[in-house]
């Protein structure tokens, strides 16, 4: 256990800071997060100790830096206990080098010993800085996506002059938003607002598209990627809720921490989601169900001009959405039920009538003729629509999109 930490204190933060010039803003980024009422520790790569030293760190901080696996006088296993402390874990500026080492699991210095020891439940947000063109490189993209998938937020660099004087992406985003996303992981506990904790929560969550065959090689389906569900499973399972990910066909891995069922069709997704519910505290359908199925679907493949494929009999598909909320109060207790509504034109009028017409307790609408917040999109700009209120927030990373919406239902259920 490191010395001097009392559990009960404000949350808790790791920054780990890279050898990028961009690492004085990270000296910002920590006095906003301690103003927002947080505690702050710091780990440093010996590269970034060339730009800001320790005892700028150790001054502000009032606690040792930690920078030397081997000489860290706090704690004899430096990367487990500092891993273990934290609440959330910020990379700033993240580097491609400590990148590249995050995606292999490379665990070569204290930095990214502690990277590799964050518990699955721990948030951890990643800030890149670099040159453009290393910005760019297929690899630093590669890996940068299979971060993404893994579940850890980014703040993605910004457009601008660069250090070395070239314009373009891989300036570090504005230390407003960086501070923005790590207060959003620890929520409303920064705040004294209550608890964003999920632990003892069951929780359903439906995601990506359904096919629906026309024959054993056709099928009726839609461009949902489901990485908007998939963002919120992992978000629920990092704040210790038990989750039920009910999945169309999606190229997506399986978030840590959360069991899988993997359906194709509108029909099997509503059977499992039904069976899902039944022991659920909050089910969030956030899958882009197909309205219509094909009536009588062949068992062999039509041919083209011998067989019918101009003209397919639809019969509509089971009310999901509906159907759960008809049920949420059942047996004596409430349970809430969210649901998505993709719209191309009147977003709020829309949402609102589809939550009076399913029954819900929020719809989260999405413009999804937007190019910031389409269909596969990383970034969505939704808005909660409630019985009595509306709420409209910016573009954001689909990982924050789901802290904000589980900040929101946290606080719903509390009253």
């Amino acid at each position: 256990m490191l010395k001097g930490i009392d559990q009960a204190a404000s949350p808790r933060v790791l920054l780990c800071v890279c050898g990028g010039i961009a690492v004085y803003k990270a000296v910002e980024t920590m006095r906003l997060l301690q103003k927002a009422g947080c505690e702050v520790r710091v780990a440093s790569t010996e590269g970034a100790l060339r730009f800001v030293g320790k005892a700028t760190w150790e001054g502000l901080t009032h606690t040792k830096l930690a920078s030397d696996i081997f000489d860290y006088t706090e704690s004899a296993i430096p990367h487990i206990d500092l891993a273990g402390w934290a609440d959330v874990v910020l990379v700033m500026p993240a580097t491609a080098n400590v990148m590249a080492k995050m995606a292999c699991g490379l665990a070569d210095d204290l930095v990214t010993a502690t990277l590799l020891a964050v518990p699955a439940t721990t948030p951890l947000v990643v800030a890149p800085a670099m040159n453009v063109h290393m910005w760019k490189a297929a690899a630093t993209q590669a890996n940068v996506s299979t971060l993404r998938e893994r579940g850890m937020r980014f703040v993605m660099p910004v457009s601008g002059r660069l250090a070395c004087d070239d314009v373009g992406e891989g300036k570090l985003a504005p230390i407003d938003d960086i501070t923005d996303a790590v207060l959003g992981c620890v929520g409303t506990v920064a705040s004294g607002d209550g608890d964003v904790s999920m632990s003892g929560l069951r929780v359903l969550v439906t995601a990506g598209p359904t096919h629906e065959a026309i024959d054993p090689v056709r099928y009726i389906a839609n461009a949902s990627s489901g990485k908007m569900g998939y963002a919120i499973a992992s978000e629920c399972a990092r704040r210790g809720a038990e989750v039920t990910l009910v999945s169309g066909p999606v190229s997506l891995p399986a978030p840590a921490g959360v069991t899988r069922v993997d359906v194709v069709s509108a029909a099997d997704m509503r059977d499992a989601s039904v069976a899902a519910f039944a022991d659920a505290d909050v089910a969030i359908c956030a899958a882009a169900v197909a309205d219509y199925t094909p009536a009588h679907p062949a068992d062999h493949k039509l041919k083209k001009g011998r067989e019918c494929l101009d003209l397919i009999e639809l019969i509509e598909t089971s009310d999901i959405l509906a159907e759960l909320s008809a049920t949420k109060d059942a047996g004596g207790k409430h349970r809430l039920v969210v649901g998505f509504a993709a719209e191309t034109n009147d977003l709020a009028d829309n949402a609102r009538a589809k939550l009076e017409r399913k029954g819900c307790d929020l719809i989260v609408a999405n413009d999804v003729s937007r190019a910031d917040s389409g269909f596969g999109s990383d970034t969505n700009r939704v808005t909660f629509v409630f019985a009595d209120g509306v709420e409209e927030l910016p573009t954001l990373s689909k990982e924050e999109v789901a802290v904000r919406l589980l900040d929101r239902i946290v606080a719903m259920r509390q009253g």
